[in-house]
């Protein structure tokens, strides 16, 4: 088997299910050293079992997005032991609450706006360093097309994603001069357990798995890839300047 990302530090955020758990898993696959991040210890070492079944090797950091001292520490102790860090996938969201605007629990707003944007935040802050340290440092950011579009009921998920967008095209602007390329990646509808709590009454079997769309995020990650300040839609199976509406 090819492995394309052998002797890589890749970061993994939401690492223990769904398309995090599967990015994390086909890098191992692919040869990376995974470092993986997420609230759930026992996702995480499901990731590790098949890291090693691979002969590749995970570490595994239990961390909610919230700790934005953990964040920190974290990029302390891979610059100890690594010195660069290779590829960056900020992945862990929340969906937020459902709800009209003038509805939304406030301690529910500012949690989805911590988990979605502001922890992608301290994570670039944290992390550019080490992706300026490395050959050709990869960050990828999980957009949504709710991004773009202005639904009733949706509006602390839309929002944060919106603000996602701008964030991460700001960080690929200033890093243009750099070797550090930095995308975005809409996976559209995919089977996981956040699309099954929004929509319960979609048939799973008709939504890609998370591990067809990770094939897709592990293009962006590879040195060859020079696009930057791009989102790739996985539906459209093409880069875009912007991403349309659904």
């Amino acid at each position: 088997m090819l492995q394309p990302f052998a002797g890589s530090i890749a970061l993994v955020t939401g690492a223990s299910r769904g398309i995090g758990r599967a990015t994390a898993i086909a890098l191992a696959r692919a040869g990376a050293h995974v470092v993986a991040v997420a609230r759930t210890r026992g996702g995480l070492e499901e990731v590790d079992d098949a890291a090693r079944a691979s002969g590749s090797s995970a570490t595994l950091v239990p961390l909610d997005m919230r700790d934005t001292p953990g964040i920190y520490r974290l990029a302390a102790a891979l610059n100890e032991r690594y010195q660069h860090l290779d590829v960056l996938i900020g992945n862990a969201a929340v969906a937020g609450q459902r709800s009209p605007l003038d509805h939304v629990d406030p301690q529910n707003w500012d949690e989805t706006m911590a988990v979605n944007v502001t922890a992608n935040w301290h994570f670039i802050r944290a992390m550019d360093p080490l992706l300026k340290r490395a050959k050709a440092g990869r960050a990828v950011f999980v957009t949504s097309a709710a991004a773009t579009q202005a639904r009733a009921y949706a509006g602390p998920y839309s929002v944060s994603k919106a603000a996602l967008n701008a964030l991460v095209r700001t960080y690929a602007d200033e890093t243009s001069s750099t070797p550090v390329r930095v995308n975005l990646f809409n996976p559209g509808p995919t089977r996981t357990r956040m699309r099954a709590q929004i929509m319960p009454g979609e048939d799973p079997t008709t939504l890609p798995t998370p591990e067809q769309v990770s094939e897709k995020i592990m293009d962006l990650c590879l040195p060859s890839f020079t696009e930057t300040g791009k989102v790739y839609d996985f539906r459209a199976g093409r880069l875009m300047e912007f991403l349309p509406p659904a």
